[in-house]
């Protein structure tokens, strides 16, 4: 429970800071209320693990792990996808103003 209380409030912190975006943290706060709820009701981890057909309970955590990363990689393949775009059309929206304009003066130029 100390170590999900760590994650919340570090998390927190980070937005406070804006070091985190907000929509970034909301990810890191689904996870540390998860493990802090898992953390309080070790019962619910085993009926987790009784309706998923896993006869452990530990693995039952490695198997909400494993999803949540899973969820995460998504997320963050969406985004680098979408910046990869934004990119490309930066770079061409560049490329055809410098050759109506004409290129930028270098900085060795410019002295």
């Amino acid at each position: 429970m100390i170590v999900a209380t760590a994650l919340l409030l570090f998390v927190l912190e980070l937005v406070r800071r804006r070091r985190l975006q907000e929509r970034y943290s909301v990810l890191w706060l689904a996870t540390g209320l998860t493990v802090l709820i898992l953390a309080a009701w070790p019962a619910l981890l085993a009926r987790i693990a009784d309706v998923l057909g896993i006869v452990t309970p530990a693995n039952a955590l490695f198997v909400v792990a494993l999803g949540f990363f899973l969820a995460v990689m998504l997320h963050f393949s969406l985004v680098i996808s979408r910046l990869s775009e934004q990119s490309n059309r930066l770079a061409q929206r560049l490329a055809m103003l410098e050759e109506r304009v004409g290129p930028a003066p270098r900085k060795a130029d410019r002295e």
